[in-house]
């Protein structure tokens, strides 16, 4: 199971996105051929990618240096923190800059001008995988491009403002009244991030179902085309038929 499993994201996520739905529909018959129903689930479940996270992903597999020099770098932003004096921030800052560039322009190198936001995508989701784990260890299967949310290395690598008069306390928010809103921000984010898994659900099936249509029919015209030529031959035949039988007769009645 695992080996068609990880063979089916080697190819689904280097490979071109246009064609995920029917590949990744033939690699679920594979698994169910070969009698394994976990991995065909499994198959069945994985996402199809967004351009940029396309094109995240095929950098990363085609160069797998990409991985290690994010990872070297994000290390260094961790150690240094905030309290990193003013010329290691900008030190650190320039390099993050650079990195991030040279990235992005090598993820679209060999590729035809991409749109503006899909550029953008990429870039902000380079840029959160200096800052964050999860996003830089999903870079390979990625499935919708990532932003960095302000928490993370890096953050604070920007010189801090000049301290501001102190104001006078504002009440301390009671604990439990804190616990409350916490609870509900985050029970609010899992309701939004279930309405959104069930939103790419229901337009992956929308996409499969249309997907599936446009073969029905493109088979049903092809079907159609041949036996529009079948008819066309019977005719000409019966035609040629009819006229040699017309001359047979008139010589007969000569």
């Amino acid at each position: 199971m695992t080996d068609l499993l990880a063979e089916a994201r080697d190819e689904l996520y280097s490979g071109d996105p246009d064609a995920f739905m029917a590949r990744r529909q033939e690699l679920v018959a594979r698994a169910r051929e070969a009698g394994e129903q976990d991995a065909a689930k499994q198959i069945g479940a994985l996402r199809k990618p967004t351009r940029s996270a396309w094109v995240l992903n095929r950098l990363v597999r085609a160069d797998p240096q990409v991985l290690s020099r994010l990872a070297e770098l994000a290390a260094e932003l961790r150690e240094a923190g905030p309290s990193a004096g003013g010329g290691r921030i900008r030190e650190l800052t320039a390099a993050r800059s650079r990195l991030v560039d040279e990235l992005t322009r090598q993820a679209f190198a060999d590729l035809d001008a991409p749109p503006a936001a899909v550029r953008e995508e990429v870039t902000a989701t380079l840029d959160a995988a200096l800052a964050d784990p999860e996003v830089e260890a999903s870079l390979g299967t990625l499935v919708r491009a990532a932003r960095w949310a302000g928490f993370g290395p890096g953050e604070g690598l920007t010189p801090a403002p000049a301290p501001a008069r102190p104001r006078p306390a504002a009440p301390a928010e009671p604990t439990a009244e804190r616990e409350r809103r916490r609870r509900e921000k985050i029970m609010e984010a899992e309701r939004a991030a279930a309405d959104a898994d069930r939103a790419a659900d229901a337009a992956n099936a929308a996409e499969q179902q249309l997907e599936d249509a446009v073969r029905r029919l493109e088979a049903e015209l092809a079907q159609a085309r041949q036996q529009l030529a079948d008819a066309r031959r019977q005719a000409y035949r019966a035609e040629s038929q009819h006229r040699r039988a017309g001359e047979t007769l008139n010589r007969l009645r000569e």
